[in-house]
């Protein structure tokens, strides 16, 4: 292969090239359908390149070693165990990318372009049971025609998965570069498909946001169960890293009710090396738990908001509703107990909501709540920012729940027994577009520190409420407000800080009236001088 031009590899160039594959696509599908033809064929480049890297490598090892035959090193670059023990998945010949790529230059005889990628996606899958049932066979489903896909995988050609070193002197990973590419695609489409693309998708720094509060740690098992594509995991498995954990020794479960979207998730997760249990197939949590036995140390969940079909009529007497049966016209308070069910006894949870879970009293769920409040299981609710969701205008809100809240027991709040920690955040969020905002690290910092000192984790800052944006209330006061948690009722007005310089309010308003009965005087003197002049016309 000719060698590849360097700014090919950088990943704004990566994000244009493939944000250019998707403008092969527009017009022949919608959004919602030319995501899979596209992160489909972006993983096959990718899956293909990790395999080639890894042979090259083993390749240089078996000749330095020395005593090995040629057909000896053939045979054993061909062994599957070589790659899959390394955590990289084994691609058969005939379904590497060199192969389709020759199929999309015609030069292959026997099956159309649209059938070799169908064919490559069933070979993988073969050799890499983890990805049964998960990749798109949709390429020769005669929705886009031949010539378009053949553009479409030379374009993708370009794309070169390397590691790399930036201008900041770091190396980063072929690897963490793909993953970065990929989820500014699945932003990219979600923002595309508007409403429905929050149906896979969760506002990065949401995500971030739960994460850093949640702290998940190295050995400890995560649950989604309204997963998507699985941002939660990624971000997760990030946080973990980056404060000296190994990401690789974490438990992932998740499920998600979308097929589409379930196969994102596992191409998703796979690019950035997480192992997940997201079950055998798509399913509907409520209806049919993939992980009816799992006890998870934190749940972290961005569930559909309001959802009203969700076959509450179906699950009267279940026993995951501790607290109360939810309505069956909306799944909020379902989503609530649903996870709180999947909690050890020490166990954590942060969910995002819509604004009205805080305060509705309709149909029980006021009832719900305030039995949620008396059992100290609510540990901190946050009022977020509008306009941070593509698929919904309606406010949001967090939920962090804790078992075991305020016992020495609990490794996540203690302490704080009968206590509920109150943010408003609404002020916050920079414009990230005309339309939309973005939480940003500083602010994040802010929110996650705040909650780390009501916490009293060692080395934090020793907490203080702060006027209009925090509070921490006591069960008697909740009980005031009738359990209703809208954070803006308990923080209160942000006080208003007072300039050195600035005139005391007393003399201020000594001197503009003395300075408006001034002006009147003066009038009243012109206008004598005026009507004077005019008597002696």
């Amino acid at each position: 292969m000719p060698p590849r031009k360097k700014k090919d590899t950088k990943p704004e160039d990566m994000k244009a090239i493939l944000w250019k594959s998707a403008d092969k696509l527009r017009g022949s599908l919608d959004a919602a359908e030319y995501k899979h033809f596209v992160l489909g064929l972006v993983f096959l480049k990718y899956v293909s390149a990790a395999m080639a890297e890894k042979r090259e490598q083993l390749e240089a090892e078996l000749r330095a070693e020395g005593g090995w035959s040629e057909q000896a090193i053939l045979e054993t670059l061909e062994e599957r165990d070589e790659y899959t023990g390394a955590g990289i998945f084994y691609v058969p010949p005939t379904a590497r990318w060199e192969t389709v790529l020759e199929s999309a230059k015609g030069t292959l005889e026997g099956q159309t372009i649209g059938e070799a990628i169908d064919a490559a996606m069933r070979a993988i899958e073969r050799f890499n049971p983890s990805l049964k049932n998960t990749l798109p066979k949709i390429y020769n489903s005669g929705r886009v025609d031949n010539q378009r896909l053949a553009d479409l995988v030379k374009l993708l050609d370009r794309l070169i998965f390397q590691a790399q070193v930036g201008e900041d002197g770091k190396r980063t990973g072929a690897r963490d570069l793909m993953g970065e590419v990929y989820e500014y695609f699945l932003g990219e489409f979600a923002l595309q498909e508007g409403r429905k693309g929050g149906e896979f998708f969760t506002p990065p720094s949401v995500v971030q946001l739960l994460v850093e509060m949640l702290e998940p740690v190295e050995g400890e098992r995560v649950l989604d169960p309204a997963c998507g594509s699985g941002g939660m995991f990624v971000q997760a498995e990030k946080f973990i890293e980056t404060h000296g954990g190994n990401p690789l020794n974490v438990s992932v479960f998740g499920q998600e009710r979308n097929l589409t979207t379930w196969r994102l998730a596992h191409m998703n997760l796979a690019i950035h090396g997480i192992e997940a249990n997201l079950g055998d197939e798509a399913a509907d949590s409520f209806h049919n738990d993939k992980h009816p036995d799992i006890k998870a140390d934190v749940v972290l969940a961005n569930p559909p908001f309001n959802i009203s079909d969700w076959g509450g009529e179906l699950l009267g007497m279940d026993r995951r509703w501790t607290y109360g049966t939810p309505p069956v016209g909306n799944a909020n308070y379902a989503w609530l107990q649903h996870m709180v069910s999947k909690l050890t006894p020490q166990g954590r949870a942060g969910i995002v909501l819509a604004n009205g879970s805080m305060s509705s009293k309709q149909s029980g769920e006021g009832d719900i709540r305030a039995a949620m409040v008396e059992d100290d299981l609510v540990a901190c609710m946050v009022a977020l920012p509008g306009q941070l969701f593509r698929s919904t205008q309606i406010p949001a809100c967090l939920w962090f729940l804790a078992r075991g809240k305020g016992r020495e027991a609990s490794r996540w709040v203690r302490g704080r027994g009968g206590e509920v920690l109150f943010i408003d955040a609404r002020s916050m969020g920079a414009m990230e577009t005309r339309t939309l905002k973005r939480l940003t690290a500083e602010e994040i910092g802010r929110i996650a520190g705040t909650f780390r000192a009501w916490r009293g984790v060692e080395g934090a800052e020793a907490y203080e409420d702060v006027p209009g944006f925090c509070r921490s209330a006591d069960l008697n006061e909740i009980r005031e407000h009738d359990f209703v948690l809208t954070p803006g009722r308990y923080v209160g007005t942000a006080e208003v800080e007072e300039d050195p310089d600035a005139e005391p309010v007393e003399e201020k308003t000594a001197r503009l009236t003395k300075e408006l009965f001034g002006h009147f005087e003066e009038s009243a003197r012109f206008e004598t001088v005026v009507r004077e002049q005019l008597g002696r016309l």
